[in-house]
């Protein structure tokens, strides 16, 4: 068993606080830990340190990483030349890993989740990767949905096949897109829907067998990069294949076309960090449901009067709230937001926008 950790996005929906220069995965918001420090302690609990590796998409992003995570070998920090979004990062990663040991499997996990229990996601990995071992699969781990949710891809159960350590594992019938809201609770009402948390579990032979199927230019350059690693201009052809990637994420280029995918459904708790409302929900909160982060400037006191279930992220200054409720005010050396809870996933519009109209310095 190997570990392939993703950390090379951008975390747009927690800006302002994730910018380029720090992305959420270097943000310590969590037990004083940052994301990827958190993702690679998870791992190394039932995985030895060079058995980790981590892709992420450049120089900076890969010093930091090889700082946060020290006892990770510097060989397994991988940095991507451009970015190619998650198609292109697994596949890298695999062949790294297939060339280290022709017979790995390879758990995959994203640099920005929070599961647990711990015991459990050790169980269910170990389930996973034993039966992608010996069946010579593709897994893709089910998370039980907890309400209807538009923002999440889905799996659909198909028929029992099997048992592994003592989890089921099913056909995978098909991967869904994410679905309109009156579709999304038709899913989570029929049981045999379940959502898709990229928690991939596969032998890395046969998840680049099926680029080979589904990736034509994406397998010919990873195999055109294969043949080079160790070599003097290894980092040069690396730059030279990535130029001719699409940009294309594993879902829509392997996920959704492969016939030799299984799985197994989640016993454990899983939280994508992707906006400030889910981080409210994943941090302590005081008697009035309110969440009180501390920047990175000394002082920054926030005072609360009649405010409810607000999270507010204090930078250096004085914050007064008062009765309000339900709202996110974060405040930074770069920006101030203030919106609603409800509509976390909008500050990616913020961004987008500050790109429009060239304003880098706030990105």
């Amino acid at each position: 068993m190997y570990a392939l950790i993703l950390a090379g996005g951008g975390g747009t929906r927690l800006w302002p606080k994730s910018l380029e220069r720090t992305p959420k995965q270097f943000l310590k918001i969590f037990d004083n830990k940052t994301l990827v420090e958190i993702t690679g302690e998870r791992l190394s609990k039932f995985l030895p340190w060079d058995k980790i590796f981590v892709v992420t998409t450049s120089k900076p992003y890969g010093d930091e990483i090889k700082k946060l995570l020290p006892k990770v070998p510097t060989e397994n920090v991988l940095v991507e030349p451009e970015r190619k979004d998650s198609a292109a990062a697994h596949a890298l990663g695999a062949i790294y890993i297939l060339n280290k040991d022709p017979e790995a499997v390879i758990i995959n996990a994203a640099s920005d989740h929070i599961v647990s229990p711990q015991l459990n996601y050790e169980k269910t990995m170990f389930a996973a990767s034993k039966y992608a071992f010996e069946n010579n699969c593709l897994i893709s781990i089910g998370i039980r949905p907890t309400y209807p949710h538009t923002g999440m891809g889905h799996l659909k159960k198909g028929e029992k096949v099997a048992v592994s350590e003592g989890r089921y594992v099913y056909k995978l019938d098909k991967f869904v897109e994410k679905p309109p809201l009156e579709i999304a609770k038709k899913y989570t009402e029929s049981g045999d829907y379940f959502w898709n948390a990229n928690h991939y579990v596969w032998r890395a032979d046969k998840f680049l067998d099926e680029v080979k199927n589904y990736a034509k230019t994406l397998y010919q350059g990873i195999e055109v990069i294969k043949e080079n690693l160790g070599k003097s201009d290894e980092k040069g052809i690396i730059e030279r294949e990535y130029k001719k990637f699409e940009k294309i994420s594993i879902d829509y280029a392997i996920s959704e076309k492969s016939k030799n995918f299984f799985m197994i459904i989640a016993d454990y708790g899983w939280t994508d960090i992707g906006d400030w409302n889910e981080v409210w929900k994943n941090l302590p909160k005081d008697v009035d449901g309110n969440v009180v982060i501390k920047g990175d400037e000394k002082g920054g006191e926030v005072i609360n009067i009649d405010t409810t279930d607000a999270l507010i992220h204090s930078n250096g200054r004085l914050i007064a709230a008062i009765d309000v409720d339900n709202l996110i005010i974060v405040d930074t050396k770069e920006a101030l937001l203030v919106c609603s809870k409800s509509h976390a996933q909008s500050v990616k519009k913020i961004v987008e926008l500050l790109k429009d109209q060239g304003r880098k310095e706030l990105l």
